[in-house]
């Protein structure tokens, strides 16, 4: 009975209301961020959107932070990937501007697409060493002027919910760059909305926002000791469900 009345909930509530919402936020950031501050159309209106989607998803939020971050400061944001909720608990609840790595498909996505490019998103291009390194210049473009980037250096969503391994692209630009690494916990975002699954399931999303791991001193031989350092702080702040 629960599952049905969630499914009416999300068909006529949820679903309607969040589509209004992604059209509206996505006309104002292309426009806002064309014909104004980049960095603020790029931000403010997509943060409140992600608020919105968890407030309309039901879901309690909580988060943890460890430290203030310097709202001056770019960062390197390094998260696991358990949901499509993760996007919105960042964005609305990390409280600093970030733009986000992403992958090729959702450039296809009318409107939201366009909306990513023009606000200064960068999308992930494997074809080729070249274009895997056109992205990584991209991504460097961007850190600048106290915007950060978001990366979940698993590349897509768990399936089990279990954490999987990391790539070491956002490591590497984090140590040429020598900017501060991030780590974020996710917890809950993938019993909201699981992997290829349409319904949504109202519960608990956490945010834990760690300490920042120094790179100023560290040199590329030291990348995969960044790496498994960063795994470590996020999988122990993991439930013990998803570990």
């Amino acid at each position: 009975m629960k599952t049905i009345l969630t499914a009416i909930y999300e068909i006529f509530i949820f679903v309607p209301l969040f589509l209004i919402a992604t059209i509206i936020t996505a006309t104002v950031a292309i426009l806002g961020s064309l014909f104004g501050k980049r960095q603020f159309w790029g931000y403010i209106p997509p943060r409140y959107w992600s608020k919105l989607a968890c407030l309309l998803a039901l879901c309690r939020v909580s988060v943890k932070r460890e430290v203030e971050l310097d709202q001056n400061q770019s960062y390197v944001f390094v998260a696991n990937h358990q949901g499509a909720f993760d996007i919105f608990l960042i964005y609305a609840y990390l409280g600093l501007k970030t733009k986000w790595v992403q992958k090729q498909s959702l450039r296809k996505i009318p409107l939201v697409g366009k909306a990513c490019e023009t606000i200064g998103h960068v999308f992930v291009d494997n074809s080729s060493p070249k274009a895997i390194m056109n992205t990584i210049n991209k991504i460097k473009d961007e850190l600048e002027d106290g915007i950060s980037m978001t990366i979940f250096p698993e590349g897509s969503r768990t399936e089990t919910g279990k954490m999987g391994r990391f790539k070491k692209g956002a490591f590497k630009i984090a140590e040429e760059m020598k900017l501060p690494i991030v780590p974020l916990t996710i917890n809950g975002s993938y019993d909201v909305l699981k992997i290829r699954s349409l319904l949504i399931r109202p519960g608990k999303l956490e945010l834990v926002i760690h300490k920042p791991i120094e790179t100023k001193d560290m040199s590329e031989e030291q990348i995969s000791e960044l790496m498994n350092q960063t795994r470590e702080i996020i999988y122990d702040d993991l439930w013990d469900k998803y570990k």
